[in-house]
């Protein structure tokens, strides 16, 4: 298998200098990390060469490395179903920089790269509706970002008053990591049923009744 991807990184790198800038096997699959500029020329030669043919785009992610000057990674996988094989292609860059869209080669990468806009915020040039795809139109930032709050910024409430929804600041009533679903107001306590075991307390006695 390894012969095999090995002979194929080599004939794309052959073919595309200064597109592919260096390859990666891991489980079994090759990865190629892509000039960013060039990204639409690589998946164009691997949709349309003979010894390739990956016509069938499986997704289009991203991932965060916030110590990094580049800090995203946008992720391609193709599924060539005539050499029954999988590639990866990896394009790095920033919060500002866009990416080529590679919607005018695969169509259907446009909700994946509106997905990779709305949760990292990753930006793509020549896309044909770059807007939020999984969240709503007020939302604020992007909740897959390694620096994204749980919480989140916002919370939503409809107003009865206004009639409408409105957005506000979010508010906790008590400390995010000693919450108490039993009471919204006050800090527990008590050993709840099933944890003695782990406080070392005896059992809580049952209740009458």
């Amino acid at each position: 298998m390894d012969e095999t991807l090995n002979d194929l990184a080599a004939h794309v790198s052959g073919a595309l200098p200064g597109v592919v800038i260096g390859t990666e096997i891991a489980y079994g699959e090759l990865a190629l990390l892509i000039e960013p500029s060039q990204i639409v020329k690589a998946v164009t030669f691997l949709r349309d060469d003979p010894a390739c043919l990956f016509t069938c785009i499986v997704d289009v992610c991203g991932v965060d490395y916030p110590a990094r000057e580049k800090r995203f990674d946008v992720v391609y996988h193709l599924l060539s179903v005539k050499q029954n094989a999988r590639i990866r292609l990896k394009v790095a860059t920033d919060e500002d920089t866009p990416v080529p869209s590679i919607t005018g080669v695969f169509p259907g990468a446009n909700w994946f790269e509106r997905e990779a806009y709305d949760m990292y915020g990753i930006l793509f040039t020549g896309h044909p509706e770059l807007r939020r795809l999984l969240t709503d139109y007020g939302f604020d930032g992007h909740p897959l970002r390694k620096d994204f709050p749980t919480t989140g910024f916002v919370e939503v409430r409809y107003d009865d008053a206004q009639k409408r929804v409105v957005y506000e600041p979010v508010r906790l009533p008590q400390e995010f990591r000693n919450f108490d679903f039993l009471s919204p107001w006050e800090g527990v306590e008590y050993v709840l049923p099933g944890d003695e075991k782990a406080s070392g307390q005896p059992p809580a006695p049952p209740k009458a009744g």
